[in-house]
């Protein structure tokens, strides 16, 4: 209930004195708070939006307490409930309030953030649309190389391999060649060995017919 009292007396009060801050994008901003109270909030109000609450600032060493935890990463508290934004970007445009946590409630003099350039969100929107692209250009030519190399490879490998098996059909037909030829010669041995044992018959017929011969007288 108490931020909805909040957020209603920011719309009622956003009539105070603005200041603009003009910052480039992607840069740390830091706002001063004109209140010296022990605790007070810190709102954001941006344009066809309700206020919303970012934080709650303590004078004491106590760490802030951030209504979203989101805020966590971009906003933070210095000395005296200064402000800090980090790494600004388009959302978190808009005018910054702080006010106190008790009654009567005091509202700071408003902080309008804007960009120098505002061309500068496009440009910078393309340089990283490029920026995808060659990223994704260098992924593929990287990945089509390692496809390439990969088919160089394999078609070597092939053909290293086509090349032993043929080496060793040749060589294994060349062995088929020189064993058949050894079992040609070896046969012809064998040819001639049964001559041989039939003239070793025959010599040792007619050596034994002349012994028993008897002598003429």
């Amino acid at each position: 209930m108490k931020i909805i009292q909040l957020q209603l007396y920011v719309l009622i009060c956003c009539q105070a004195a603005v200041s603009d801050l003009v910052t480039d994008l992607g840069s740390n901003v830091i706002i001063n708070c004109d209140l010296d109270e022990n605790e007070v909030y810190w709102i954001l109000l941006k344009t066809a939006d309700p206020p919303t609450v970012i934080l709650r600032s303590f004078s004491t060493p106590k760490s802030p307490f951030y209504h979203n935890k989101t805020f966590r990463k971009k906003y933070s508290v210095q000395f005296k409930h200064r402000l800090v934004i980090n790494n600004v970007t388009a959302d978190e445009l808009g005018v910054y309030y702080c006010m106190n946590t008790e009654t009567p409630l005091k509202l700071s003099n408003s902080t309008r953030i804007y960009f120098n350039e505002p061309v500068q969100i496009t440009e910078c929107q393309n340089q990283t649309q490029w920026h995808i692209i060659i990223i994704i250009s260098g992924l593929m030519n990287g990945l089509l190389i390692i496809v390439v190399i990969g088919l160089v490879k394999v078609f070597v490998v092939g053909n290293k391999r086509s090349s032993k098996r043929t080496h060793q059909l040749n060589t294994d037909l060349q062995q088929t060649q020189v064993i058949e030829q050894h079992q040609d010669q070896l046969q012809y041995a064998e040819v001639d060995f049964s001559k041989l044992r039939r003239n070793i018959r025959s010599s040792q017929i007619n050596s034994t017919y002349a012994a028993l011969q008897l002598p003429k007288s």
